[in-house]
Order: structure tokens, then C-alpha cells, then sequence
């Protein structure tokens, strides 16, 4: 994104290192315009983010909206009371989707993914995009053909063309057998947004095979494993919603959002268990534990309250442990673990992320005495523990693990270790590396990076080299190369980078 923004490369055919990049286009320009408009006043690591965050807020608003206008059809909507005093129609739609929504943030699976600068999140946001174009058909006709012929082509355009086309299909089955017109007259419009998903992925060569079809038991078995924690609290929701409406399935409110859940699950199954592409099965799973909600039985509800409670009190619970490890030294075991694994890292103090990770303690407390009292709660009450949960783990981790995590993670500590023998602009040589070591050499040093070009390749310009190799593998003699040192990241006792100076040019 960086080299975008700078000019360095191009932005429908971006390079890393002088090797294409075979990236997905609009994450990254959306990046570098970021990059662009902010960097006066924000890092550009910064601002590449924001973009993002926004990708995330525009999902969960989205999905908002999807389940409320689902909610609002007919067949949607409970049975009416004998002598009245039933829901009214819009309160019973907006209480649905304030569960859809709890339930998108309750997923574990957002927890981690959700968070990251990746091009999953743009595709997140295009499923998300999907789903409201066809669930606000009937009530936002000429909008929903605008974000129709836009939501597949940025599909395509974040790197699932394939999700994109299965999607157009789907979409135009659903509009093709509607009863609301508003919704039948949308199926030239994603027969258009289809088409151009496909040739936008043709353009910018898109297009690859990446179908890994598990083929041994034990692989069958982690994908189970996945879908069972990734998707929790939602998939026994979801089981609730098809079994209780097991005989209108087709019905606009179920068939939605199983399409866009069965488009995810396949996509995550034919590519060997992703847990990214499972991540765009989320928006549907969501919607389905949504109508969930009004039959939701008492026992289920209190079932997930109480592993809600436990499950992220004791993660809560740990942190502050560790926390306390850390930086007062009691208990004393974790602190030594952590150098154990992390060697040299140096804990750092931040009042403002103490305070913040404090007061979601002790919100994330008075939550769990709020939902254990005995008053009348809303329709999304079981849901409130479970998005509240992976809010307080998000925040603690963003927190107090913050300074460990990036120390371990980061890839500074060994672009620092080459800074002390490469002088910053210099030409570097880096054949083999993998594309986050390219990008980091580029963005952190900064180096001028020539990832097509080894020790035998022809450039007296280009008078360093870097090599990845095993830690416990000694360092080659090269001819006209001299060893100046080498790097490795902290927490690394596979790799090493050897750090290489040409001699004779």
C-alpha cells in the first residue's frame, strides 16, 4: 500500500520487491488512497488501517439493516395475538436486528480476523453488501440495483471472484421465483453485476485454483474443530432457526441468509478448512441465529449465558494475570515464560491502556450481574454476554497485551537487526524471502528491494544480500560475498536472515 500511495508501483498491477504482488486490488487502493489523504497527520500504517475499521462498522451496519428488513416481511413476523398486545411490526424487525448484529460481534471467528488489515475484510463487507441488496428489495428498490451491480465486481476486486459468481447465481434463483415484484425485477441486475464480477477478475488475472479438498480423516476432523469454536455462539442458533422454519425454508427471511451461509461454508470446505473464507459465512449465520431469538428456549439461553460467563471471565482473568506478571512480578512464572519465548522483550507501562482495560472489566461485571438478575429483559438478551465477551477479549488483548504481542509478532526487531548493519536506501537482494519480509524490508527500513535478484544475478547497484535459511544451519561461503551478520525475529527458533555484502562486483 505504501508503494502505491508513493508512486512506486502500480495500482492495478502492483509489485513487491520487483515481483508482482498477486494481491487484491481494492483493499490495497483503498490503503494507499488512505495512505495519501491522512499521511500529513496519521503514520501510514495508521492510516492503511482506517479504511478497514470502516469495512468492519459498514458490515456490522449492514447486517443491521439486512435482518430488519427481513424481519419487516409478512411471514417474518410472529402470530397475532387472540385479544392484541403482540410486538408491533417495526419494534419486533429492529429487535431482530439488534440480535443479528450481537450475534456478528459474539462470533469468535470475528475476533481475531475481524481485526486485521486483510483483504477478507473487504470480502466480509461485499457478502455483507449482498445480503442487504436482496433483503431491502422490496422497500429500497432503486438502491438495491445500485448495490447489486457494486457488490459482486468488489467481491471479485478483494480476491473472491469465485464467492462472487456463486453468489450472482444464488441471488438471481432467489429474485427469479420472488413474489414481491420489487424483488423479481432486481434479476437482470445481478445478472450484470455477475457478468462484470467475472470480467473485473478476468482484468486483473484474479482468477486461481485454490481448491485443497481434505483428503485424510485427520484433516476432516480440524475442520470440524473449526467450524465448532470458529462459529460459536451462532451455528446452534442458526441449527434452531432451520429446524423451527424447517418447512418454509424458501421463504425470503430463511433463504437469504442460507445462501449466503452455504456460499461460505462450501468456499471454506473446498479450500481445505480456510478459516478466512469461512469468516464470509458469518453475515448469514448471523441473520439465521437472529430468528433464533423469539423460540429460543430458556435452557439453550441460559446455556450459552453461563459459558459465556465462564469462558471469558477465566480468559479475563488470565490476561490480568499475565498483566500483573509482567510489570509487578507476582505471580513470577509467566513473566519467566514469556522471556522464555520472547527474549529480550522489556515490558512498557501505558496509564491510558490500564484505564481503558479497567473500566471494560468492570462493565464486562456489571453485565454479568445485569443479564443474572431478575427483571425482563429484551428479545437479545442471550446473545448480550457473548458479544460483550469478545468485546472485553478484544479490548484486554489491545491493551495490556498489546506491547508482548507486537514484540513477538512484529517483524521490527529483525528489520532493527538489519538496520545495524544495512544503512537505511540501500539496495537490497532478496531472493526467497517470503512477501511479508519483502514488505517490511521495504516499509520499515527503508530498503529498495529487489526480490527477483540472488547472488548470481548481474547488479553492481544492488550490493547487499539477505537469505533466509535454518537457525541451526551455518552460514554458506559465498564467492564474491562476505558474511556481515545476521538477523532473526525473537521469537523464531526455525529461520535466520543471514546479511551478505558483495565484495566484487
Amino acid at each position: 500500500m505504501l508503494a502505491m500511495a508513493e508512486g512506486r508501483t502500480s495500482w492495478l498491477n502492483p509489485t513487491l520487491g520487483g515481483l508482482p504482488a498477486d494481491v487484491a486490488v481494492l483493499p490495497h487502493v483503498l490503503g494507499a488512497w488512505a495512505i495519501q489523504a491522512l499521511s500529513p497527520w496519521l503514520t501510514p500504517a495508521f492510516a492503511a488501517r482506517l479504511p478497514f475499521v470502516l469495512l468492519l462498522a459498514g458490515t456490522l451496519t449492514l447486517v443491521w439493516y439486512a435482518t430488519f428488513h427481513l424481519a419487516r416481511t409478512e411471514a417474518a413476523q410472529p402470530l397475532a395475538f387472540a385479544f392484541g398486545g403482540e410486538a408491533a411490526p417495526l419494534d419486533y424487525a429492529r429487535a431482530l436486528a439488534d440480535g443479528a448484529l450481537l450475534a456478528t460481534i459474539a462470533s469468535l471467528g470475528l475476533l481475531q480476523l475481524g481485526h486485521e488489515t486483510t483483504p477478507e475484510l473487504a470480502q466480509l463487507c461485499g457478502v455483507a453488501l449482498w445480503l442487504w441488496a436482496l433483503a431491502a428489495a422490496p422497500y429500497r428498490e432503486t438502491r438495491s440495483r445500485v448495490v447489486a451491480v457494486l457488490a459482486l465486481p468488489a467481491l471479485a476486486c478483494s480476491g473472491a471472484p469465485a464467492v462472487g459468481v456463486a453468489l450472482g447465481a444464488v441471488a438471481v434463483l432467489i429474485c427469479a421465483r420472488s413474489a414481491y415484484r420489487q424483488v423479481h425485477r432486481l434479476t437482470p441486475w445481478w445478472l450484470v453485476s455477475t457478468a462484470l464480477a467475472a470480467l473485473a477478475a478476468w482484468g486483473l488475472g484474479a482468477w486461481h485454483w485454490r481448491v485443497n479438498l481434505p483428503d485424510q480423516s485427520s484433516e476432516v476432523l480440524d475442520i470440524v474443530k473449526l467450524l465448532f469454536w470458529f462459529t460459536w455462539p451462532l451455528w446452534p442458533m442458526a441449527c434452531w432457526t432451520l429446524w423451527q422454519w424447517r418447512r418454509q425454508w424458501l421463504r425470503r427471511h430463511i433463504s437469504i441468509p442460507l445462501g449466503a451461509l452455504l456460499v461460505g461454508l462450501l468456499t471454506s470446505l473446498f479450500m481445505g478448512g480456510s478459516d478466512r473464507a469461512l469468516m464470509l459465512a458469518l453475515p448469514g449465520l448471523a441473520v439465521l441465529a437472529a430468528f433464533a431469538l423469539p423460540t429460543l428456549r430458556r435452557s439453550a439461553g441460559a446455556l450459552i449465558d453461563w459459558f459465556s460467563v465462564f469462558f471469558f471471565s477465566i480468559a479475563a482473568l488470565a490476561v490480568w494475570v499475565i498483566y500483573s506478571s509482567m510489570h509487578w512480578g507476582v505471580p513470577a512464572k509467566p513473566m519467566a515464560n514469556i522471556l522464555r519465548l520472547a527474549p529480550g522483550f522489556v515490558p512498557s507501562f501505558s496509564a491510558l491502556a490500564l484505564t481503558a482495560a479497567a473500566l471494560g472489566t468492570v462493565a464486562w461485571l456489571w453485565l454479568v450481574r445485569w443479564r443474572t438478575s431478575r427483571h425482563r429483559h429484551p428479545l437479545w438478551k442471550s446473545l448480550v454476554l457473548p458479544a460483550s465477551g469478545v468485546a472485553l477479549a478484544w479490548l484486554l488483548t489491545m491493551t495490556l497485551w498489546l506491547p508482548v504481542l507486537d514484540y513477538a509478532r512484529s517483524p521490527t526487531p529483525w528489520v532493527q537487526a538489519i538496520a545495524k548493519t544495512i544503512p537505511a536506501g540501500q539496495c537490497v537482494r532478496a531472493l526467497g524471502l517470503s512477501r511479508v519480509q519483502v514488505a517490511a524490508l521495504e516499509a520499515m527500513g527503508p530498503y529498495e528491494v529487489r526480490a527477483d535478484a540472488g547472488a548470481e544475478t548481474a547488479s553492481a547497484n544492488c550490493p547487499w544480500w539477505v537469505v533466509n535459511t535454518k537457525a541451526d544451519q551455518a552460514a554458506a561461503a559465498v564467492p564474491g560475498w562476505q558474511l556481515q551478520g545476521e538477523a532473526r525475529r525473537p521469537t523464531d527458533r526455525q529461520e535466520k536472515l543471514l546479511i551478505y555484502r558483495q565484495t566484487t562486483p
